[in-house]
């Protein structure tokens, strides 16, 4: 593909990954009550191992899989459960504009962790991007001091999760082949959800009405990781991050028209600080998006 062409390519891309973020989170909702949040997780898994070897299989690369490092995939995958399990929580408890907002905190996150999981330096440029990040969380969130909101508190912690598995990710990224992190990180999040969701010794099974509906999130998963992948190896992540953030407005607008969401202006203003503070990060040239690719819902 000529270069004239890449960021309009790379622009399509992300348009996909915006609808198939979207898609996962609508599909959550609607079965929502019918199945609780371990057995999306589990179900969701397992048809998402079963895509990853069909199409590893297809493509000749499931003998790229590697066994010598389950110790870090474990890891990774305790991080991303954990993740995972609160922001599919997050999502049957506050309105679907406001999980999505407080998502994008996940390399605010990255910024201050990576110190003690990398090395790297902290910089003032990622300390007032951190500053920023966390001035759109204060707005988005509007905290009440005299109640707790577990739906406000699941979504930052799920963005805290997601930004310790980014971290875990370009460590294993190193040597490892991206088949072989889809592969073990589904079967790891199959194994775990299959656990949570016996727990408690009672387990709904899919039906032909939530069947789709969990076949969809499953797909949309892995559709969401491929197109944000494919995006940043077309265009720089200054240009991809933006056109991400699209997907506020939509699911906002799929808030109100279907769920009756309010839409507060200050979803928005908090949403910008977010932003600005990734915004001026990116210009400071880490490179903590391109991870996240890969370790989204």
């Amino acid at each position: 593909m000529s270069t004239p062409y890449r960021p309009l390519a790379a622009a399509l891309w992300m348009t996909g990954a915006i609808a198939a973020f979207t898609a996962m989170a609508v599909a959550t909702r609607q079965i929502n009550g019918a199945h609780d949040t371990f057995e999306i997780l589990a179900f969701r898994s397992m048809i998402g191992w079963l895509i990853v070897v069909a199409v590893g299989a297809s493509l000749g690369h499931l003998g790229r899989i590697r066994t010598d490092r389950l110790g870090s995939h474990l890891l990774r995958n305790v991080f991303h459960f954990t993740g995972q399990s609160l922001w599919f929580w997050a999502i049957t408890m506050i309105p679907l504009a406001q999980v999505f907002a407080l998502e994008f905190t996940s390399p605010i996150w990255v910024i201050l962790l990576s110190p003690l999981l990398l090395g790297e330096k902290l910089t003032r440029t990622k300390l007032l991007a951190a500053a920023l990040g966390f001035a759109g969380v204060w707005i988005v969130a509007q905290p009440d001091f005299t109640a707790i909101d577990y739906g406000v508190l699941a979504a930052i912690g799920a963005a805290f999760f997601f930004a310790a598995t980014t971290l875990m990710t370009k460590v294993l990224t190193k040597g490892e082949a991206i088949v072989g992190i889809l592969f073990w990180l589904t079967l790891m999040q199959a194994a775990f959800g299959s656990a949570a969701m016996l727990a408690d010794g009672q387990v709904a099974l899919p039906t032909w009405a939530t069947l789709p509906w969990l076949t969809l999130i499953a797909v949309a998963g892995v559709t969401a990781h491929l197109c944000l992948t494919t995006a940043l190896s077309l265009a720089p992540a200054s240009m991809v991050v933006p056109v991400d953030f699209a997907r506020l407005p939509v699911i906002a607008a799929i808030g109100a028209v279907f769920y009756n969401e309010s839409v507060e202006i200050t979803l928005f203003l908090g949403a910008g600080l977010i932003f600005l503070g990734i915004w001026i990060n990116l210009q400071g040239g880490t490179s903590a998006p391109q991870a996240e690719a890969v370790t989204k819902p």
